[in-house]
């Protein structure tokens, strides 16, 4: 029998297994939460809200960002085969995942996330990924805020003790029982414009605020 590696790994038992394990894994962190009460409250308040975090600190987030399960968030999450697992488990807690990227798919797919996000409220961006540059706040996360009137929430991860993969974003994977810091920034407002110029102003600015978070 032909053995099919990509077709396990896209397997809906193989799926839900990880997305046991990793909750499980999960369950062993000290979590600590700044700063949510406020975006919260504007959103519940009739606000539209898009959580963004770099690609390296994602994994940190999952166990918590199960919570927001109850407001069918979004996220986009791209064709490959390791985004499909992604989406897999993504889907597993409760996120509606959107597939697509900047280099496949991206522009249907982020026509799918303002759909969803004007119903729901809330969606969640990656802003380097899934390829990078690390620190390179993609221009996608700008266009979802302007069509949505959405504010912009940088979320950061951070681990007392943690492993760093040899990746292009050095991946950020806590240590089981580690402290976990889970940050939310400060509600940011962007106006939308048709100018590029400034456009790339409000990018920029973005990409400033958050790439001291980042870890290189």
């Amino acid at each position: 029998m032909k053995f099919n590696l990509k077709k396990i790994l896209k397997s809906e038992l193989f799926i839900a297994f990880i997305y046991r394990f990793i909750r499980a894994y999960a369950w062993t962190f000290r979590l600590r939460i700044e700063n949510e009460d406020k975006w919260l409250a504007h959103m519940r308040g009739g606000g539209s809200v898009l959580l963004c975090a770099w690609h390296q600190q994602f994994f940190a987030a999952i166990r918590h960002f199960q919570n927001y399960a109850v407001f069918n968030p979004s996220i986009m999450i791209s064709r490959s085969n390791d985004g499909a697992l992604i989406a897999g488990v993504a889907e597993r807690t409760g996120w509606h995942t959107v597939r697509g990227s900047s280099s496949k798919g991206g522009k249907a797919a982020l026509r799918s996330v303002i759909v969803n996000l004007k119903k729901s409220k809330l969606a969640a961006h990656i802003v380097d990924g899934p390829q990078g540059p690390a620190g390179k706040v993609k221009a996608g996360v700008i266009r979802l805020a302007h069509s949505t009137d959405s504010l912009i929430v940088p979320v950061y991860a951070s681990a007392e003790k943690a492993w760093h993969f040899n990746s292009w974003d050095r991946f950020l994977l806590p240590k089981p029982f580690s402290k976990v810091h889970l940050r939310f920034g400060e509600m940011l407002s962007f106006d939308k414009t048709k100018d590029p110029a400034l456009f790339e102003e409000q990018r920029a600015r973005l990409e400033k605020i958050m790439r001291p978070g980042l870890v290189l």
